[in-house]
C-alpha cells in the first residue's frame, strides 16, 4: 500500500543512475480476502515501467529462484533496481526449498576488429579527447583509463556521474560538463576532430551534440551505444570497459600529428577563471567560495553527497575529485531529497571517511526526518544546508524563460533548532570567513552535525557571462 508507493521514487533514482538495488514489499493475502480492497493496489504493474524486473511471489517453493533471478538483474550490467512482492498468506507457508548459489559468470570482451577499429579511429585523429561517463565508474576502469592517459598523453573531461574516475587535480583534466554550453569544457570538445566515449550513458543530459558533418564519437561500453538525435557513435567497442581499454592501450601509439595543446591552455584558462569568485568573502556566501572551502577541509578521500540543486552545478564544475565515488551526485533522475540518505548510506559503509552531505533547504525539507536516523545509528556525520528560502535552480530557470517569480519562495524552520529536538548539534554560518573553520569542526567532531549556512545565487548569470567572456579573450 502507502509503503509501497513511497518507494516509486527511490526505484527511479536507482534504476535511471544504474544503482543496484532490491526491494521487497508485502501486499495483502492473495488467496482469501478478509479485508476487500483495503490498501490495495497492483504494486508489481506500477513497479514495472521503473526497475529491471518486478515480481509477486506465488509459492514459497518459488523463493530461492525468484531472489537470486532479482539479484542477478540487479547487479548484471547494466545494474539497476529490482521489486519482489510478498503477499501475508503466501510469506506464512512452510517450504523446503532450498537456496540457489549464484552462478560464476565473467562479462564478454570486446571483439578485436572493433578494437582495431578504434585504434586505427584514434591514430589518424589530430585531436582526440576522452570523455568519462557514468558507465566508467568501476576500479579496474579507472586503471585502465589511467594507463592509456600515462601513455598517449591524450587528455579527458568528465560528466557529471564520471566525477572522480580519475583524478581531476591531473593537469590532463580539461574539464568538467556540468553545464549545457558555453563553458570552457565546451571550447575543448568543439575542438576534438574525435571523442572516445567511455561508459556513456544515455540518461545524462548530453555533454555536446552531434551533427552528420561533425566530430567523429567512439562508444565504449558494456552494451551498445542507444542511440537519439544528438548521439550517433560512428564506432562501437562493446564488451567489459576495463578489457577494452587495456586492449587499446596495448594496441595503440602516440601519433606526432596529435595536437592536444589546447586542451592543455583550457585547464589553465578553467583553473585562473576560478581563483577570483573563490576568494569572495562576500556574506551570504558565494557557491564558488563555499565550494573551495569544502574542498579546503575535505580529506583526499573524504566523501560528498550533494542533494539537488543549482549546487550541485557548482559542484561539479569546481570541486576536484580526486578519488572514484568520493563526490555522490545524481545527473539522471536527479531528484530532491536524495542528499541526506545518500550521506547516510555512505557513513555506513565507509564508518572510518568523513562525511559531508551538501543539500539545499528545499532538498533538505524532504527529507530531514532521517536526522533522527542518523542520530539513532549514532553516525557521525555533517549535513550542511545551502539556505536560500526558495527553490533555488527552478527560480533562476524561471528568470531565464523571463517568467515573473512565481511560487518558489517559502520559509523554514530555525535549523538550528530544528536539528537540536531530533537531538543533532546546529549551527549557524554567520560570515563567510567563519565557514572552513566551522566545517572542519564538525568533520572532526562526533556526532550529527546540521549546519545553516545562507547562499547568494544572485551572481550566477553574472559568473557564466563572464565565463563566456573571457573564453572568447583567452581561448
Amino acid at each position: 500500500g502507502p509503503g509501497a508507493t513511497n518507494l516509486v521514487t527511490p526505484a527511479a533514482y536507482a534504476q535511471l543512475g544504474a544503482m543496484p538495488m532490491l526491494m521487497i514489499t508485502g501486499q495483502k493475502p492473495i488467496k482469501t480476502s478478509k479485508q476487500g480492497r483495503f490498501q490495495v493496489i497492483d504494486i508489481v504493474d506500477m513497479m514495472r515501467p521503473i526497475t529491471k524486473y518486478t515480481n509477486q511471489v506465488v509459492s514459497g517453493d518459488r523463493i530461492p529462484s525468484i531472489i537470486r533471478e532479482a539479484c542477478r538483474l540487479a547487479t548484471e550490467e547494466r545494474p539497476g533496481a529490482v521489486h519482489i512482492e510478498l503477499p501475508e498468506d503466501i510469506a506464512t507457508e512452510e517450504t523446503k526449498a532450498a537456496l540457489l548459489r549464484p552462478s560464476y559468470s565473467r562479462r564478454p570482451i570486446a571483439e578485436y576488429k572493433a578494437i582495431n577499429h578504434a585504434v586505427n579511429m584514434i591514430e589518424r585523429a589530430s585531436a582526440p579527447l576522452l570523455l568519462i561517463g557514468a558507465g566508467a565508474n568501476r576500479k579496474l576502469t579507472a586503471k585502465m583509463l589511467r594507463e592509456l592517459i600515462d601513455k598517449t598523453g591524450i587528455p579527458f573531461i568528465t560528466t557529471q556521474l564520471g566525477k572522480g574516475v580519475l583524478n581531476e587535480s591531473d593537469p590532463l583534466f580539461a574539464g568538467n560538463t556540468a553545464l549545457s554550453d558555453g563553458d570552457f569544457v565546451h571550447k575543448a570538445i568543439q575542438r576534438a576532430d574525435l571523442i572516445i566515449n567511455v561508459g556513456h550513458d544515455v540518461v545524462e543530459k548530453p555533454p555536446f551534440f552531434m551533427h552528420d558533418d561533425g566530430k567523429q564519437v567512439i562508444h565504449i561500453n558494456f552494451e551498445p551505444a542507444a542511440v537519439d538525435p544528438v548521439y550517433f557513435p560512428q564506432a562501437e567497442v562493446v564488451g567489459d570497459i576495463a578489457n577494452s581499454l587495456w586492449q587499446i592501450k596495448e594496441k595503440i601509439s602516440p601519433q606526432s600529428n596529435w595536437k592536444l595543446d589546447f586542451y592543455k591552455d583550457v585547464h589553465q584558462a578553467y583553473v585562473n577563471h576560478r581563483g577570483e569568485a573563490e576568494d569572495d568573502d562576500r556574506f551570504p556566501v558565494l557557491p564558488e567560495r563555499f565550494v573551495r572551502d569544502v574542498r579546503k577541509v575535505m580529506p583526499e578521500k573524504g566523501i560528498v553527497t550533494l542533494d539537488n540543486g543549482v549546487y550541485k552545478i557548482w559542484f561539479a564544475r569546481n570541486y576536484p575529485a580526486y578519488h572514484p565515488n568520493t563526490v555522490l551526485l545524481d545527473n539522471a533522475l536527479a531528484t530532491m531529497g536524495a542528499g541526506l540518505p545518500s550521506a547516510i548510506a555512505a557513513k555506513l559503509v565507509h564508518p572510518d571517511v568523513p562525511v559531508v552531505s551538501v543539500c539545499g533547504d528545499g532538498g533538505f525539507m524532504m527529507n530531514s526526518q532521517e536526522i533522527e536516523t542518523a542520530v539513532r545509528l549514532e553516525l557521525d556525520l555533517t549535513v550542511v544546508v545551502l539556505r536560500d528560502d526558495a527553490y533555488g535552480m527552478i527560480k533562476w530557470k524561471q528568470a531565464h524563460m523571463q517568467l515573473a517569480n512565481f511560487g518558489l519562495d517559502y520559509g523554514n524552520p530555525d535549523l538550528v533548532q530544528y536539528a537540536k529536538s531530533y537531538g543533532a548539534t546546529g549551527w549557524r554560518i554567520v560570515s563567510t570567513d567563519s565557514l572552513a573553520a566551522q566545517l572542519e569542526t564538525c568533520i572532526t567532531t562526533p556526532g550529527v552535525h546540521i549546519v545553516d549556512c545562507p547562499v547568494d545565487y544572485s551572481m550566477n548569470d553574472e559568473t557564466l557571462n563572464q565565463t563566456i567572456r573571457e573564453l572568447s579573450d583567452q581561448l
